[in-house]
């Protein structure tokens, strides 16, 4: 098993793969196994974040109401 340090990581800063702890935590998105999947790593954010949002919405609709309605009640 490799550790994280020998992994790639997307600088969500600079845009750039850069291979181990190069970066602060808060500016890296990884780990991935090789410099072409971390290049990738915007478009897996976005794909990532659009599930999630899928997901929100089809819980608001299973529990009668919509996801920022559920926000307003807590």
């Amino acid at each position: 098993m490799t550790s994280d340090s020998e992994k790639y990581w997307y600088n969500l800063k600079t845009g750039e793969v850069e291979k181990g702890f190069a970066s602060p935590v808060v500016d890296r998105a990884g780990p991935f196994d090789t410099p072409e999947e971390a290049a990738t790593a915007p478009e897996r954010l976005k794909e990532r974040s659009r599930q999630w949002d899928e997901d929100d919405a089809a819980e608001a609709e299973w529990g009668g109401g919509t996801a920022s309605d559920e926000s307003d009640r807590h």
